[in-house]
């Protein structure tokens, strides 16, 4: 869709900002595809079952979700997106394949006119990860409604291992969704957004103001202005990596994306002979790298600050079966530390072990590898020189050929008045997905601070694709509630 030739005084229903699993699945919900409990259906949870039979004749739009919510445990703090998840895939936590109770009809006088803002394809950044790597969720985690992704990638021919697949193939299914679904004319690609802010429309009504550029299929950058009622913050944070704020971290040789370090990897810059690689980060990113170093036989150092039996450590939250390359970074990061009473060995002198080798066993070492736990980075230095401070305060110097510091990323939110930062949970402190994201209403997803604006996925905390769905029914749900108030009023 090319918005530039738009008439910037039509007001839209809805925009949403951001074209990844959270945008698409609210433009799903939004086109007059709608849930409801199949009467003949069985829900394993008895409690919840009871209560949907209750009112099956009604859809999900249309009941009480708080009520529905009530008693529901799962592995998100946000009750919506427990609920949605046990509808869509009941009792996946324990690994069951259960069939979903709901049954989706499309009515499309329920449908909202909506635009999603997206900058690259449908898709979001799942286009922009490290294509071969498998995704941490399992696949079935990964899906939208109306269509299974299992389904999907047997048309394709394409494979599951242990029940995970590729980053690529996840992106593949969320464009391929949007044509499968018939969202596509919702969908404006290429667009980067630039402001945001409400401006006054009539006497005591304001709408919000959206300008940004879209980039067409000739090169060319336009710009565009459209309006809507309601905003739907989906931007997710992958826009601007984390940093550590040290000294020297805007070194040619410090790096803070995987996709930097595949620039470096395609140049050449790296062979067994080099200086070690440094990764700073115990987050999955931070775990592909040191695979990714480790299988090029160029020696890796790993900095991180937490201990490696820290419960909050994220390997030590992941079953072996199922992922077995991050256990091996957990076994690496466990049996190759360095111990402070020591000096620096030199990892050149040590032959990398090869990624065949058996890295179950107890016993065995990895050459090439040497894990810092409890370690912070104090400085980068112009002479390829890190140091390092362990708890305590004890200090170590390493050499290194280049310093990968994938300790997560922070959303993007330039385009909002203060760059967002009024609508956290500390209000004035930066919007922070673990530490300070956005404060909303727990069953409309709506800003606490402002009426007409919503945010879902990780912009709320919420990481994980299965969880994230909820957001876009509680939003969904609210949105049709609004206009049916409006409606009524007019009536």
């Amino acid at each position: 869709m090319d918005l530039y030739n738009k008439d910037s005084g039509d007001v839209l229903p809805v925009v949403i900002i951001g074209n990844g699993p959270s945008g698409i699945c609210l433009s799903y919900l939004l086109s007059g595809y709608t849930p409801y409990f199949f009467p003949e259906a069985f829900h394993p949870n008895p409690i919840l079952h009871r209560k949907l039979k209750e009112n099956s004749h009604l859809s999900l739009f249309e009941q009480d979700l708080e009520y529905l919510c009530e008693g529901l445990e799962g592995r998100s703090s946000n009750p919506l997106a427990v609920l949605f998840d046990s509808l869509l895939l009941p009792d996946s936590d324990f690994g069951l394949d259960c069939a979903s109770p709901l049954v989706w009809r499309y009515e499309p006088e329920r449908a909202m006119t909506h635009l999603v803002l997206g900058k690259g394809p449908p898709g979001g950044a799942w286009h922009a990860m490290e294509g071969s790597m498998l995704t941490l969720s399992l696949a079935n985690w990964m899906e939208l409604p109306g269509l299974k992704l299992k389904d999907w990638m047997r048309e394709k021919r394409r494979s599951v291992r242990n029940d995970r697949a590729t980053p690529a193939d996840i992106a593949s299914y969320y464009q391929h969704y949007v044509n499968k679904m018939g969202l596509s004319n919702n969908f404006a690609h290429g667009t980067t957004v630039t402001s945001v802010q409400r401006v006054p429309l009539g006497p005591g009504h304001s709408v919000w103001h959206i300008q940004g550029t879209q980039r067409l299929d000739s090169g060319d950058e336009m710009p565009f202005s459209v309006q809507a009622e309601n905003v739907v913050l989906a931007t997710g944070t992958n826009d601007a990596p984390a940093r550590l704020g040290v000294e020297g971290e805007s070194l040619p040789f410090v790096c803070h994306s995987f996709g930097e370090f595949e620039m470096v990897i395609s140049s050449g810059r790296l062979c067994k002979s080099s200086e070690p690689v440094l990764v700073v980060g115990a987050g999955l990113t931070a775990a592909d790298a040191v695979l990714c170093t480790h299988h090029l036989n160029v020696p890796v150092y790993h900095a991180f600050r937490r201990g490696v039996l820290d419960p909050a450590l994220i390997f030590n939250q992941l079953p072996r079966v199922l992922y077995p390359e991050y256990h091996k970074v957990h076994q690496m990061m466990s049996q190759q530390q360095y111990q402070p009473s020591h000096s620096v060995p030199s990892l050149l002198s040590q032959q990398v072990a090869s990624p065949d080798n058996d890295y179950t066993q107890s016993s065995c070492s990895y050459p090439g590898y040497m894990s810092f736990p409890k370690h912070r980075v104090v400085s980068f230095k112009p002479n390829g020189k890190c140091v390092l401070e362990v708890e305590g305060g004890q200090h170590v110097v390493l050499q290194v050929s280049l310093a990968l510091v994938l300790i997560g990323s922070q959303p993007s939110l330039s385009f909002l008045p203060e760059e967002g930062r009024q609508l956290g949970l500390e209000p004035g402190q930066p919007i922070s997905c673990r530490r300070n994201p956005i404060k909303v209403e727990p069953y409309t997803y709506e800003s606490v601070q402002e009426a007409g604006l919503y945010a879902l996925g990780p912009l709320v905390g919420e990481n994980f694709v299965r969880f994230l769905k909820g957001g876009a029914l509680g939003t969904a749900c609210h949105l049709m509630q609004k206009r049916k108030q409006e409606e009524g009023k007019r009536q």
